[in-house]
């Protein structure tokens, strides 16, 4: 497991049905991988992963180890309502092939570092498997907090990785500052990729990547690079996208994005709903004018039915 590059918090398409669409799933994860994503992260928040059950969840992380064929890794994102429901969870990726695991907090439940530690230990425990940790206080609640980070590291190696979604950069360098390179450091919102970057962070877990791939790999690999200028332009031009990924409504506005750019649909699952109104106009302006100045990024075009 190479816990490094750009992985895309993949979206769970949903057919007419609003049932899971596999077959347009093995296209888009082919697709992404194509255009030089390192790996697949299915499940996430963005997947839907509160919504989808615990038996399309096994069906899709199968899919998507049978799509990757091993070009590139399959990271499944353990969330869910109970231990013992993510403990499972997490033993039924390794048996579906899973490369390694992303490990939330509990939906819901805000426990304090006692509690929050037993969760996440018990599935860390759960399989051999190399982990990655998601903090994300804005969403969950929960802040696993450097100096707590630093302690699940020293107790557990299979944990490898931590993906920072804070949205404060300092969090990058307070964690390099008491680990160095033990963990492999992500960001996780989108608007903070150059800045992340530049703290120390190796990775990006990306949602607006889910629509403009090689544009994300192009960013990450400027900004991996030093090469400043290049990176500066191409943020510049995608910030307006990026910035879909920090607010609440991220779900639905990146699968309305995908729908603007013929890379995918609108479709979510409650409570949530697609977005429309003044939100809807708002966010096919900003994709109209994105595409409108795109810029020249060698990509791979998604593929037809």
């Amino acid at each position: 497991m190479k816990w490094q590059g750009v992985m895309p918090a993949m979206t769970t398409a949903l057919d007419e049905n609003y049932k899971v669409d596999e077959a347009f799933m093995t296209r888009h994860a082919k697709w992404l991988i194509d255009n030089g994503c390192t790996g697949i992260i299915a499940l996430g928040s963005l997947g839907q992963g509160a919504t989808v059950t615990f038996e399309e969840k096994v069906a899709i992380v199968s899919n998507m180890v049978a799509a990757a064929a091993k070009r590139a890794p399959v990271v499944t994102a353990i969330s869910a309502l109970s231990t013992d429901e993510a403990v499972s969870l997490a033993k039924s990726a390794q048996r579906a092939g899973s490369a390694g695991l992303m490990v939330l907090p509990p939906y819901v439940y805000c426990g304090d570092w006692r509690e929050m530690k037993a969760h996440v230990t018990a599935v860390l425990r759960a399989t051999p498997l190399p982990c990655m940790l998601y903090n994300n206080p804005v969403s969950y609640g929960t802040d696993f907090r450097p100096e707590q980070i630093a302690e699940l590291a020293g107790e557990y190696r299979n944990l490898e990785a931590v993906k920072e979604s804070s949205t404060d950069v300092r969090r990058v360098t307070a964690i390099r500052a008491l680990l160095g390179d033990r963990l492999r450091i992500f960001v996780g919102v989108d608007d903070a990729i150059v800045e992340g970057i530049a703290a120390g962070a190796v990775g990006w877990v990306a949602g607006l990547v889910n629509a403009f791939p090689a544009e994300s790999v192009a960013l990450f690999n400027y900004a991996a690079a030093g090469k400043a200028a290049q990176a500066f332009a191409l943020y510049q031009w995608f910030l307006p996208l990026l910035r879909m990924d920090t607010v609440p409504k991220f779900v639905q506005l990146i699968h309305q994005v995908q729908q603007e750019t013929g890379t995918g649909n609108a479709r979510v699952r409650g409570p949530r709903h697609e977005v429309v109104g003044t939100e809807l106009d708002a966010t096919r302006r900003a994709v109209a004018e994105a595409l409108a100045n795109r810029p020249s990024v060698r990509s791979t075009p998604f593929p037809e039915n």
